[in-house]
């Protein structure tokens, strides 16, 4: 009786537990990743004492952004720009601040702000139309309001997501179908020429998304790298002529810009060097007046630090000057002064920095209050303690009170120049560094269900482990000093470390433990195994920050050595191959034998022609030979059979009397199909270790902690990490032809958590044996500990994210780690390890 009422309660618990932890992950990001507010409507020119507001130099723009153009790929050695050697093009490098994704880099460089975080999950949707710039003041509006001519978008739907109803003409391409380089390119080429015989545009943008594309595949050395860089320096080529040569196009601005660079993987959404450094141009005949004709190539001054650095926020206020219309609103951005030689008399110079200053100034006095920079206030903010605003203010009134005074003057006083120019920096940094507007409440309320589900799940855990507490001890110590370590940046910056050497004590000790309990020789030759399996695991891939892009064994030894790549890919395909056809005892053994054939047949003529589309340098000598042979069928196509066959297999399991081991081995043709064919190895070096731990007698809190342990381990062996740049989209599209937002989230959820879903799924392979053994309950005590550290997991970031959310890394490090908890928690937690775990161990009990 008192089993049977401690068993009712313990599922009670773990219910509850498991039913918080959405809960409280959902509550608490609707405090942490709040909407920020916005000035509405569009700013005018207010009256000034300089007189009416400057003549425009421009009165028409050409934008052109090339997704993820990093300034190396336009100013390096291996580039060059003419134009910038001819002085018709004036070059920087833009400052692109976390997150580097494409939503919140068009909001900064069209409205001149700081975007929230969220954005950086929104961007994910591309159905979300919640965060339109509909509403708020752009250069876009500005444009439109100025009658300057119609608005024209070809390129990346996201502009047409966040400005409905604003283009005239325009053709859109999803952004998120990155197993395209060229159609997705020639889609926005081919609109150019027409419209530039047309001249009732005022703007044309442009949105190229191929070269993106091809760092998420390949990289940025990538083979297709080059010619895409070529291709795209032919249109600016060509949109350049077309401005000589045209006289409605004669005062035509061309910007070209990135609107985000990317990391040596070829991904973005982080804050290292090559993703915040993307090249910013502008281009004209007009500008040959004024500029230095700068020599190009150049060298850097830092890594990707070229020419002058401004930041990316700065092209707004400085495409409203040269276009002739106020700075929108909520600009933090500041007027790049190399153009102010386009203006000749000194007072349009001053009013321009002016104008610019007062409209930060007007954001800065919403937060802070106006009085410290009145200048009737009997307050001296010169004579207050030194503090940033204090300081700011103080500053303000000596610029402004010297402005009037040199107006009239011939030349503009460059030490004024230099001292607003240095304050709009100081104010653009203090306003951008400011806290965000967090929702205590929610935050507070959030961490308390999280701290509820973690006192839930281990009042069950201590239930069912009354008399083995000791068992417990190892993944207490795991849980307690993951949670500790959440609260340094470091840490969670470099967290696959801790995670590497957790799973080498812990195979060491369990090969300690059962040398203890046996004696046998075998015992010893099977945990050094998988020492060395681990070894090599850890090795595959560097990831995390410090150490990102350095050799590994991918770099050493496969890149260098096609045709070894392809032996140990074809060693994972012909196992898994004798694993499925083994585990097909109910089918006839021809129709077995066909259905494997085919599928093992058509999975591997995928996986060689997906990778010779990315990257070519990986298909040698025999591979290629394959390759060549199957050549002709379209990468939709192919995936597509693949997945076929796979649903037919997975049918066909419900006939068999090993269903477990059928869709285990189903589950890893399909991580490997999800996978590049770089990290197929790994899947290999993983069954390796999952036979080491079946010939080890492990309990089932033994078999949990290694669960856990190899769960995050293959995660961060395979490339991933706590930066956003690290999800890998290259398969997101496989069997897809257009955006599909289940699918295609489900088939990258695949592709990055692939090692931990392998996991799931072998860890209940374990769990069977102990249940064919007679063991009770295994799988209800295996939960109750996954759920003891996914509640307490989650309940730490939440804990870290309050206690440093003033913190100098809070978005560039915390904010992207509590993303990876939520998907660990709601995808790997309760859709993997709960839901498909209690589905794939039920199958195997019947």
């Amino acid at each position: 009786m008192v089993a049977s009422t401690n068993g009712s309660l313990l599922c009670t618990l773990l219910t509850v537990a498991n039913l918080l932890i959405p809960l409280s992950i959902l509550v608490f990001a609707t405090g942490f990743f709040p909407y920020k507010p916005f000035l509405p409507g569009l700013a005018e020119y207010e009256l000034l004492e300089y007189g009416a507001p400057p003549s425009a130099p421009f009165d028409k723009v050409v934008f052109m952004v090339v997704d993820a153009l990093r300034s190396d790929f336009v100013y390096s050695e291996d580039s060059g720009f003419d134009l910038i050697r001819d002085g018709a093009a004036i070059p920087f490098t833009a400052n692109a601040r976390s997150p580097t994704v494409t939503m919140p880099r068009i909001k900064a460089i069209t409205t001149g702000s700081i975007p929230s975080f969220v954005d950086l999950i929104l961007n994910f949707d591309e159905v979300d139309t919640s965060t339109t710039l509909a509403a708020q003041d752009t250069w876009l509006a500005q444009l439109k309001a100025a009658g300057k001519g119609k608005l024209l978008m070809f390129g990346d739907d996201t502009w047409l997501k966040l400005f409905p109803n604003t283009f005239d003409r325009h053709d859109g391409t999803s952004s998120f179908f990155v197993s395209d380089f060229t159609e997705v390119d020639n889609n926005v080429t081919r609109n150019i020429a027409g419209e530039l015989e047309n001249n009732d545009w005022g703007l044309m943008v442009l949105h190229y998304l191929g070269l993106d594309h091809i760092g998420h595949k390949a990289g940025p050395r990538s083979f297709n790298m080059f010619p895409k860089q070529v291709e795209m320096d032919t249109i600016v080529e060509m949109i350049y002529s077309a401005m000589e040569s045209k006289d409605h196009l004669k005062s035509t601005l061309f910007v070209l810009c990135g609107n985000h660079g990317m990391n040596d993987a070829g991904n973005h959404g982080a804050s290292s060097p090559g993703e915040t450094s993307p090249a910013l141009i502008f281009m004209s005949p007009k500008l040959k007046s004024i500029s230095a004709k700068l020599s190009a190539p150049a060298r850097p001054k830092n890594e990707f630090d070229y020419y002058a650095m401004v930041e990316q926020s700065d092209i707004a206020p400085t495409i409203a000057a040269l276009l002739g219309f106020p700075v929108s609103k909520n600009n933090l951005g500041a007027f790049i002064p190399d153009f102010l030689p386009l203006w000749s008399r000194s007072s349009d110079k001053i009013q321009i920095i002016i104008r610019n200053a007062r409209q930060i100034l007007n954001i800065v006095t919403a937060a802070f209050g106006g009085e410290l920079f009145d200048v009737q206030s009997n307050v001296d903010p010169c004579a207050l303690e030194a503090t940033d605003i204090n300081e700011l203010a103080c500053e303000w009134r000596e610029i402004n009170q010297q402005a009037a005074s040199l107006a009239s003057a011939a030349e503009i006083d460059q030490m004024w120049l230099s001292a607003m120019s240095a304050w709009l920096r100081r104010a653009q940094d203090l306003m951008s560094s400011m806290a965000s507007n967090y929702n205590m409440s929610r935050l507070t309320i959030g961490q308390g269900l999280a701290t509820a589900a973690t006192l839930a799940s281990i009042v069950a855990a201590s239930l069912q482990c009354t008399h083995r507490s000791g068992a417990l001890m190892p993944l207490l110590l795991i849980t307690a000093s993951y949670g500790i370590m959440m609260f340094a940046s470091s840490y969670v910056e470099e967290e696959q470390h801790f995670w590497y050497w957790s799973s080498t004590f812990w195979v060491a000790w369990l090969g300690f433990r059962a040398i203890e309990r046996t004696g046998r020789v075998s015992t010893v030759l099977w945990h050094l195994l998988a020492l060395g399996t681990l070894r090599l695991t850890r090795g595959w891939n560097q990831t995390g920050q410090k150490f990102a892009g350095e050799p590994d064994i991918v770099k050493r030894f496969l890149a260098p050595n096609p045709q070894l790549l392809w032996v140990l890919v074809s060693v994972m395909y012909i196992l898994v191959s004798f694993q499925v056809l083994a585990s097909l005892n109910g089918l006839p053994f021809i129709v077995a034998a066909s259905l494997t054939t085919a599928l093992i047949l058509s999975s591997f003529t995928f996986k060689l022609a997906f990778t010779t589309e990315d990257a070519p340098e990986l298909v040698a000598g025999f591979a290629k030979t394959v390759n060549d042979v199957f050549e002709g069928q379209t990468l939709l196509s192919r995936a597509r059979v693949v997945f076929a066959l796979l649903a037919v297999l997975t049918a066909c399991a419900r006939y068999q009397g090993s269903k477990a081991q059928v869709l285990h081995h189903l589950y890893t043709l399909l991580a490997m199909t999800q996978s590049r064919a770089t990290n197929i190895p790994l899947l290999l070096l993983s069954t390796v270790l999952l036979y080491c731990l079946d010939s080890t007698e492990l309990t089932v809190t033994e078999i949990t902690t290694s669960s856990i342990l190899f769960q995050y381990t293959s995660f961060f062996a395979s490339g991933g990490s706590n930066t956003i740049s690290s999800v890998d989209l290259s398969s997101a599209y496989n069997g897809i032809s257009g955006f599909n937002f289940v699918a295609v989230g489900v088939l990258t959820f695949v592709s990055n958590w692939a090692g931990p879903i392998f996991w799931t799924s072998a860890t209940n392979l374990l769990l069977l044996e102990k249940h064919r053994q007679g063991q009770a309950h295994v799988h209800r005590h295996h939960l109750v500990l996954l759920t003891v550290f996914a509640t307490s997991s989650v309940a730490s970031v939440m804990a870290a994210c309050i206690a440093l959310r003033t913190h100098l890394f809070i978005w560039t490090v915390f904010s992207p780690k509590y993303l990876y908890s939520m998907a660990w928690g709601l995808g790997q937690h309760l859709a993997i390890n709960v839901g498909l775990g209690s589905i794939l161990f039920w199958l195997g009990a019947r």
